[in-house]
Parts: structure tokens; C-alpha cells; sequence
């Protein structure tokens, strides 16, 4: 068969280079594109953060947005062959599932459970790498009824990878500023007085909070559970600190990250306001300030590794982990032996409260809503 790698077909992808795009955009050219060539039923074009891999937001097909969570859960969950992580360390960034199972279609729970029910008979995935950082992954699905995809179809997606990688890469500043879309400039500040009183806010803390009583489906005059949950953690730390023998600053502790309906993030912080009256009198305070803006996908982790107290060494090799590293590369990664490297997994374990690998990355990727970790009042 005549090879797809013609200049022409490179062009097809490389001439998008040349273009004013946004992240969305762009994909959705490269998704027209790609279907001159190669024929395709479905997609999920999913831009990732480099550092954590975690999405900052797919273009997928109406049939696979169906099946979405269920393949969410395969990638993070199960055992299966080529997950995006392993196409990522392999070099090799474009694979075909039915060339791999032909033999043995039970070889992957994704096809048999997932993919097949659904009427799928085959995939094409391929991910985007770029000076060694992931920036997408694009998965082509074809119904049963059609032809599987081509070695040399493979091939030519495999070509196109550097191209589209260096474009997910330039429009990632871009796609940073769209997810603020529609969010204040600046951060929103509530104050509150005891017992959780409102008393005053900025423009842009009302709006945070209107989304969040939305969110809720509760009134205008009731405080939203999240701003509870950050200022009651708060009180709990300092009249902890003011009854220990080793008092100890932990207010940062008192943080939350919730989804709102739209998908974006927004983070809160609580920290004590002291008066200049009071001043003298260390352990009085006056009032709480709120602080609300909205979080980015690539803050979550940090956020998320903060409120379980995990040690600096420790962010790093969760870090590593959520890459789905083998405890071999992250020992050679971080310097340490393979012993070190699971004293302080058993160590994530305890504080996470999980007792696997494929649990802890499930835990991290899926829960981004904190604040069910933080005693609410009832008020």
C-alpha cells in the first residue's frame, strides 16, 4: 500500500501552524483536517497539563462524551493496554488497540466493557509530546460495522504528533486565559465576624459567592458551605495552637477547591484579621477574611498535596506516580533507592488513606472538591 506520508497529507497539519488559533480552535481544524485523510466515527481531544497530566479540557464526539467517565476510569483505574502514559514513555505516540488484541480481544477490559458495548470497534491514539512534556492526547474511534485503522494510518498520525505538540504547546497560554473566561480580574475578598457574619465584600467576592450559592441552589442571604468549611477549619486551627505547648501556625492549611456547574475552579483561603486596637493582645481576633479566585487545573495538585500534609519529597514523587513512573525510573529520577521510594509511598498511603498505587491516582485525578476533609458548622 502506498505510504499516507506524502507532503501533501504534512502539509494538511503543518499549515495550521501558521494561524491565529485558539486552543479549541486549533484542535477543531486539526480534527477537520485529520478527516480528510483518515476516517474516523468518534474523538476525544484532550489537552493535558504537562506537569500532572491532568486535563484542561477535551473536544469529544457526543457518542464518546456517553462513555467518557467510563474510559476515565480504565485509564486511571484498570489495567489495560496502551494507556497515554505508557504511548508517553514509550517514544512510540501513535498506537492501534485491534492491532494489539486481534488475537486476544480479552487482552483489554476497554474494549470488551467499554468500547464494544458502546458499538466501537476500534481506536487510534495517539499523544503529543513536546520538549519531553505531554501537552494532548487524541484518541480516533471507528463503529464495528467499519474498517479497522491502518499501519499506515498509524504512521501518518505518528508524523503529524510533533506539529500538533508544538501547537498545544503554543496555544496552552491561550487555552490558560479562555478558562478565565467570564471570572473577576481581580480576587474576592468577604469579611466575616463571629459567628461567620458577613460584614463586608468586594465586587468580585459577590460574584464568587453567587456562583457558589448557585452552585449549592441555596438563597442570597445564606454563607455557601465551602466559606464555612475554610473559616471553621481556621477557628478549629487557632483555638488548637492557643491550648498546645507547641503552638504552631497552620492557617494555610485552611483551604478549599471547588467545581463549579461550568467546570471552572475556585479556590478560598481564610486568614484571622487582628485590629490595631487589639494588637497587643496576640491571641485576640477581630475578624476572617475570605479570599476567592479562581484556581487553574495545574494548581490542584499542590492544593490537593497540601491538605493532606504531604512533605515536599513526598509532592515530588506523587508527582512522579500520577505519570505512572514504575518505583525503578522514580528512584533514578529523584536520586533515592527503591526501598526510600516505598517508605514514602506507605507514607502517601497513610495519609491519603489509600492502599494502592491505581487508588491514589484515582483519588488525586477524580476529587477536586475538598471540602468534605473540613468540619462544617451547622449554622
Amino acid at each position: 500500500m502506498t505510504s499516507l506520508i506524502t507532503a501533501q497529507n504534512v502539509h494538511r497539519i503543518t499549515s495550521l501552524e501558521k494561524g491565529n488559533w485558539t486552543s479549541r480552535t486549533y484542535r477543531e481544524a486539526v480534527l477537520k483536517q485529520i478527516h480528510t485523510v483518515i476516517t474516523y466515527d468518534a474523538y476525544c481531544f484532550t489537552t493535558v497539563d504537562p506537569s500532572t497530566l491532568l486535563s484542561t479540557g477535551a473536544v469529544t464526539e457526543d457518542g464518546i462524551e456517553v462513555i467518557h467517565d467510563r474510559l476515565f476510569i480504565n485509564e486511571y483505574m484498570e489495567e489495560d493496554i496502551h494507556k497515554y502514559s505508557d504511548l508517553i514513555k514509550s517514544g512510540q505516540y501513535a498506537a492501534i488497540l485491534h492491532a494489539s488484541i486481534q488475537s486476544r480481544p480479552g487482552a483489554s477490559s476497554r474494549y470488551t466493557n467499554i468500547l464494544q458495548p458502546a458499538g466501537f470497534g476500534d481506536e487510534l491514539r495517539t499523544v503529543f509530546v513536546n520538549n519531553d512534556a505531554c501537552w494532548g492526547y487524541l484518541t480516533l474511534y471507528r463503529k464495528q460495522n467499519k474498517l479497522t485503522f491502518s499501519e499506515e494510518e498509524r504512521e501518518l498520525m505518528q508524523h503529524w504528533a510533533s506539529s500538533i505538540a508544538f501547537m498545544l504547546r503554543t496555544t496552552h497560554l491561550l487555552l490558560m486565559e479562555e478558562l478565565q473566561g467570564g471570572s473577576p480580574r481581580e480576587p474576592g475578598i468577604v469579611i466575616l465576624r463571629a459567628p461567620l457574619e458577613p460584614v463586608m465584600q468586594n465586587p468580585a467576592a459577590q460574584y464568587w459567592l453567587s456562583q457558589l450559592r448557585r452552585l449549592e441552589q441555596i438563597e442570597s442571604d445564606v454563607l455557601p458551605r465551602p466559606v464555612r468549611a475554610v473559616s471553621s477549619h481556621l477557628l478549629q486551627s487557632i483555638q488548637k495552637n492557643a491550648s498546645s505547648a507547641s503552638p504552631t501556625s497552620d492557617g494555610s492549611l485552611s483551604k478549599v477547591c471547588v467545581q463549579l456547574a461550568d467546570g471552572r475552579y475556585v479556590m478560598l483561603q481564610a486568614s484571622m484579621m487582628q485590629s490595631f486596637e487589639s494588637a497587643e493582645h496576640a491571641e485576640k481576633w477581630d475578624q476572617i477574611a475570605v479570599w476567592l479566585e479562581q484556581a487553574m487545573p495545574q494548581d490542584l495538585l499542590p492544593l490537593l498535596s497540601e491538605s493532606y500534609a504531604l512533605s515536599a519529597r513526598e509532592r515530588e514523587l506523587l508527582a512522579y506516580v500520577l505519570r505512572s513512573f514504575s518505583s525503578k525510573e522514580i528512584a533514578k529520577a529523584m536520586h533515592i533507592s527503591a526501598y526510600t521510594v516505598q517508605d514514602h509511598l506507605k507514607s502517601i498511603f497513610a495519609k491519603t488513606k489509600v492502599s494502592s498505587r491505581r487508588e491514589l491516582i484515582w483519588h488525586f485525578v477524580s476529587r477536586f472538591q475538598l471540602s468534605g476533609d473540613l468540619d462544617i458548622p451547622r449554622i
